[in-house]
């Protein structure tokens, strides 16, 4: 029977969160609005204009919302030839795919980023499919962009597990019925993630490969 292991990439595969927190600190600063730091990181892996409405509040002005996503694309595209992987990122995808689970990224990156990304983690021979936010009406944390990927994937939600950095994809997991992996390499404390809906949580790529026989990765039967 099929197996699907689910990934983000921002934060999970590559360590490009806080990359993502410049980018936006400088695109929101340059339009005017003072965002402190911390609450842009917590706010990354959420597309685009849930990001702004986050930060900004849903009663914002959203004609400004395309140039504000314009500068941060602009500004983070400055870091393309340089993505740094997560160490272990691509031998934890080949690893999965050899032991037969079909390995596919869940991202709200756009092309030209999600190519960047995937350049750095140099495992597309492990990576049989992408489901993205443009493929979706509502991005994480609403279970759509998970739900896709078990589409693509043809497996039901207990066959599959899905590993993220942030909240808004244990949330999105959680929700489309699929055992969630917290990695603690994005950035967000051990205790939110479990409050999301982990169901482990270890600290890195490295980690995860590591214990990998005792993750819940090893609770799914072939």
């Amino acid at each position: 029977m099929s197996r699907a292991a689910l990934f983000d990439v921002d934060g999970t595969l590559a360590d490009t969160n806080h990359l993502h927190v410049t980018a936006w600190w400088e695109a929101l600063r340059q339009a005017g609005h003072s965002v402190p730091m911390h609450a842009i990181h917590r706010a990354v892996g959420l597309p685009g204009e849930d990001l702004l409405d986050h930060l900004l509040g849903e009663g914002r002005d959203r004609t400004e919302d395309d140039r504000l996503s314009a500068a941060h694309d602009t500004l983070y595209a400055t870091f393309f030839d340089r993505l740094p992987a997560l160490d272990s990122a691509s031998e934890l995808l080949r690893v999965l795919a050899r032991k037969g689970w079909t390995v596919l990224l869940v991202t709200s990156a756009k092309d030209n980023e999600l190519r960047a990304l995937r350049r750095a983690i140099d495992a597309d021979d492990a990576i049989s499919d992408t489901a993205t936010a443009d493929d979706v009406e509502e991005g994480k944390p609403a279970p759509e962009p998970v739900e896709q990927a078990l589409e693509l994937a043809r497996v039901a939600p207990e066959r599959a597990v899905f590993v993220g950095d942030t909240v808004w994809d244990k949330k999105a997991a959680t929700a489309a019925g699929v055992t969630c992996v917290g990695l603690l390499c994005g950035g967000i404390p051990r205790h939110d993630l479990e409050e999301a809906g982990a169901a482990a949580v270890y600290r890195d790529p490295v980690d995860l490969l590591q214990r990998l026989d005792e993750s819940p990765f090893s609770s799914v039967p072939a």
